[in-house]
């Protein structure tokens, strides 16, 4: 009896998934990789990736819009103002210098969702080097920005945390049972 009810929550759970999936598929968002801003956002997130690589925050911050919000850079649900943003890279490149590799930029527009916006994806590998160890430690990153009038007004970044932890030398210890 028990493997019965087990199997019918399961099949529910199934049926129900499938449900509101079709519902999804009939309504009006709208995706595209194509629009007329994409370039120059493209332009605006380049500029400011070249100057973190240069550790020129000031031509990084003159890239974000005055209300910009920028999240994920110390982990978690944080988040930075332009001004906390400026002071955050400024602390970090005066300890380390960041090499910007393999970075690719994707211009996504969606249209009748909860992330309605211009987006630029961007991915790349920033290796991150202490400036006076000259210890290197490698960070694969994604950002999600949105970019309006010629601004960033966005930035969600995701990064490997654990890796950046254990080339720092900390250990994950799993729970005692």
């Amino acid at each position: 009896m028990r493997t019965l009810k087990k199997s019918l929550v399961l099949v529910f759970m199934l049926l129900l998934g499938l449900t509101l999936n079709a519902q999804n598929s009939d309504s009006d968002v709208v995706v595209t990789l194509e629009f007329a801003n994409a370039k120059t956002a493209i332009a605006v997130l380049q500029d400011y990736t070249r100057a973190l690589q240069k550790g020129d925050v000031a031509t990084m911050n003159e890239q974000l819009h005055e209300k910009a919000m920028i999240y994920g850079l110390g982990g978690g649900l944080d988040s930075l103002n332009a001004t906390q943003h400026k002071a955050y890279f400024k602390q970090s490149t005066d300890q380390f210098t960041h090499s910007i590799s393999s970075d690719l930029y994707l211009p996504v527009k969606v249209e009748n969702n909860w992330n309605e916006g211009e987006w630029i994806l961007s991915w790349g590998t920033n290796t991150i080097t202490d400036k006076k160890t000259k210890k290197q430690i490698i960070v694969p990153y994604h950002t999600a920005s949105i970019v309006e009038g010629g601004k960033i007004v966005f930035i969600r970044y995701y990064y490997d945390i654990l890796n950046v932890a254990t080339s720092q030398g900390y250990t994950l210890t799993p729970p005692k049972k």
